[in-house]
């Protein structure tokens, strides 16, 4: 699978043919840093004035530099594709081989840093139910009124909590309905292109 860049990621690279391969290393290590910790315009300025370039520039080309190195290791790219994404860029022979080995030496603390970036969802454990039906009350003698409480047990970091809500049939019944239409939706082509194209 090839990496498509897009017309304004390709000229933010572009900077990169033009610096040492030092620099380059560097913007890597800055990229990563910008991964783990966020952006520093610090960095960035005195970047700049080493270089002898504006600091937006110098912001650009780590951010395309992040997202070439994030956006691969997120699709797990072979390293001959990723040879192939590069290519396009024009880069020299000795640029290709650096980004690569930049590629391949930092993909998994890459995706390591992503999974923790994701957020942390409570999930099930389990679920208890109950039906109740009020057949009568002082006002009414004869009513039929159902009501389903269920007890929702959620795990979020180890952590366990229950959630109670209450409903009547019709609505518990409807909610089943969207979620049987959103399983069948998640099983279309269209879906799995998407969903694979995430992991």
């Amino acid at each position: 699978m090839l990496l498509v860049l897009s017309d304004e990621q390709k000229q933010h690279l572009c900077f990169l043919s033009e610096a040492d391969n030092a620099v380059v290393g560097e913007f890597g290590r800055i990229a990563l840093e910008f991964l783990k910790k966020g952006s520093n315009p610090k960095i960035y300025e005195g970047a700049a004035r080493k270089l002898n370039v504006s600091s937006d520039t110098v912001q650009h080309a780590v951010e395309g530099l992040m997202y070439l190195l994030t956006e691969s290791s997120k699709l797990m790219i072979s390293e001959v594709d990723f040879q192939d994404s590069v290519m396009v860029l024009g880069f020299s022979e000795e640029l290709n081989k650096l980004l690569l080995q930049l590629y391949v030496e930092n993909r998994k603390e890459i995706r390591q840093i992503l999974c923790n970036l994701s957020p942390n969802l409570p999930h099930y454990h389990n679920l208890e139910w109950r039906l109740d039906v009020q057949l009568a009350s002082r006002a009414l003698r004869h009513q039929v009124k159902p009501t389903v409480t269920l007890k929702l047990h959620l795990e979020e970091g180890g952590m366990r909590r229950a959630q109670v809500l209450q409903t009547d049939p019709a609505t518990l019944h409807h909610l089943i309905q969207e979620m049987e239409r959103a399983l069948t939706e998640l099983k279309s082509n269209h879906c799995r292109r998407i969903l694979r194209n995430i992991k």
